[in-house]
């Protein structure tokens, strides 16, 4: 067994161990988030991990590494992972959709320089991303209650059988089966490259969202329920409502506006004259254009 497999396996049992555990005792009023307390337990130990480790080496690498270089990187995993978009995509019977990413893989590796460069979107072959999850959520299968595992992040019962699933069949542990140290090396660059991409929609989390486990979590599921529904979500029970995303109120960004501005430098402040109204403070960004800080699993 290869480290990342032992690891994810030692991971998927340990937060199934303590769903098992705690669920009796750890509940809360949230059909959707049942087992509130340990899931944000595990959240304060993945937001540390990410502080102490992933965020600083992700910003190292973004500030490193030119655009058009980790743009190259971004296609060339996102070329490798359209094997499984169109496994799945032929899975829910979207055999059109399927054989798109079949071109789409056979133009990238090919003519872009095995996936380098992304000519399959400039001739016209739309970018798909399927996973095992959402396979599961269009054959009916309920997300069930929301979950966050250990170094993984936000997901769901289902979702984590997915990310399982999907991680079996992942082209890099079968195409460098037989080579571990590249296999193992090209597992932690996917995911710092992933984590860099979301540099920006982290900060945009830390200062907007009242309560960041909760606006995580109601984001993640908001997005997963669209996914599944390929963005035409069906309605829903009145009972079953998803909750809106919680952001702080524009009085609160304000005074940290506020704030930020006198802790500048006087000479870095322009003076308006006199005889100009002061501009109105820029409104707060919409919720629904945060990203969750997350780190999908594969």
């Amino acid at each position: 067994m290869t480290v990342p497999a032992a690891r994810f396996r030692i991971a998927l049992m340990l937060g199934l161990l303590s769903v098992t555990l705690f669920a009796g005792c750890a509940s809360t009023n949230n059909p959707r988030d049942p087992l509130e307390p340990l899931n944000r337990a595990v959240y304060q130990f993945n937001d540390a991990l990410d502080k102490a480790v992933m965020k600083p080496v992700a910003t190292v690498y973004r500030d490193v590494l030119p655009d058009f270089a980790r743009t190259g990187v971004t296609n060339f995993f996102n070329n490798l992972y359209d094997v499984l978009t169109a496994l799945n995509n032929l899975l829910q019977g979207k055999i059109a959709d399927a054989a798109s990413d079949v071109g789409r893989i056979a133009a990238n590796t090919t003519i872009g320089l095995a996936g380098l460069i992304d000519v399959a979107t400039e001739i016209g072959l739309e970018k798909h991303k399927e996973d095992f999850g959402q396979t599961l959520g269009r054959w009916g299968i309920g997300d069930g209650p929301y979950l966050q595992i250990p170094f993984f992040g936000p997901s769901s019962f289902r979702d984590a059988v997915g990310s399982f699933t999907d991680f079996k069949v992942d082209p890099i542990r079968w195409i460098w089966r037989d080579h571990m140290a590249t296999r193992n090396s090209l597992w932690g660059l996917y995911f710092v490259n992933l984590r860099a991409s979301l540099l920006d929609s982290t900060k945009i989390l830390d200062e907007a969202a009242l309560d960041p486990y909760e606006f995580q979590r109601d984001a993640y599921l908001q997005r997963r329920r669209n996914l599944v529904y390929d963005g035409n979500p069906p309605p829903q029970k009145e009972d079953e409502e998803l909750p809106e995303l919680k952001t702080k109120p524009r009085a609160e960004l304000d005074a940290q506006q506020d704030l930020a501005a006198e802790a500048a430098p006087a000479e870095d402040q322009p003076q308006a004259p006199a005889n100009e109204p002061a501009a109105e403070s820029p409104a707060p960004l919409p919720a629904a254009s945060v990203a969750p800080a997350v780190l999908p699993a594969i």
